[in-house]
């Protein structure tokens, strides 16, 4: 079994619980989006999205609750229909959700899109970074832009365990080529699964490289010492989101960046 089709196994053990969760946060108004990605965003009313790495849908639903029509992908078959009877629950009609593995879904999906859009969690596991770029460069609008929000790579390289106990030690190497394998999955919207898995570690020369590499250009870069509930930190601010108070101010936990296509520069004759 491929790594690719590994984590597909595993994600899938995931997906009813994610489901379960999810759909308990919206019922109770108390599933929130990331307020930085909302404030980068803007208004995003009447515009056309593509979701890569959507997951069982939380991401996607809020993005059409705030006026998109949604096309969200995953890996994962059991996530897309989990994602689909979220939206259904809950009344959600902008939307709709495609099967696809990222590298391959330029060969099984059509259409232009205003926003490309990724978020938290996403690109760690994909194994070609300039197969993605290319991708988001194929489904973007002419004057569209593509959106991410993710762990910060300097981040994933520390130990995790004695991160919470204020020591920054690097666990996983920043410049692997190899992914980590894990045995366990889970642990932010479900309990942790056993079932073998891989992560592939990447950089933020990589990220721009990339997507430079595809023909578009970065309109912003930004890092931030703070992430979404779930995926790190130990206190909560104002804005419920996580940090830790040894490396506030001094460490970024996420970054996130927006790009458009490239210009042809005009050079005075």
């Amino acid at each position: 079994m491929s790594k690719v089709e590994q984590n597909k196994k595993a994600w899938s053990l995931l997906a009813e619980d994610h489901y379960n969760h999810y759909k308990t946060q919206f019922q109770k108004d108390t599933y929130q989006f990331n307020p930085i990605v909302q404030r980068e965003l803007g208004d995003i009313a009447g515009k056309k999205i593509l979701h890569l790495q959507c997951n069982t849908g939380a991401d996607s639903i809020v993005l059409a609750k705030m006026g998109g029509v949604v096309t969200g992908v995953d890996l994962v078959p059991d996530n897309t229909y989990f994602a689909g009877e979220l939206a259904r629950d809950l009344g959600v009609e902008n939307i709709n959700f495609v099967t696809s593995d990222i590298m391959e879904l330029m060969d099984i999906h059509e259409g232009k899109y205003d926003i490309v859009f990724t978020s938290d969690g996403a690109i760690g596991w994909l194994p070609d970074l300039d197969r993605w770029a290319q991708t988001i460069r194929y489904f973007l609008n002419d004057d569209g832009f593509f959106y991410a929000h993710d762990a910060h790579p300097f981040f994933l390289a520390l130990d995790e365990e004695k991160l919470k106990e204020g020591i920054t030690e690097i666990k996983y190497p920043y410049f692997s080529r190899e992914p980590d394998e894990d045995s366990t999955i889970g642990g932010y919207a479900s309990e942790p699964k056993e079932s073998k898995n891989y992560f592939w570690m990447y950089t933020i020369s990589e990220l721009v490289n990339s997507l430079v590499g595809a023909g578009l250009s970065i309109e912003f870069l930004n890092e931030h010492d703070r992430c979404a509930p779930g995926m790190g930190g130990i206190a909560i601010d104002q804005d419920n989101l996580c940090y830790y108070p040894s490396l506030e101010g001094a460490f970024p936990l996420t970054f996130s960046l927006q790009a458009r296509l490239a210009r042809p520069r005009v050079v005075a004759g």
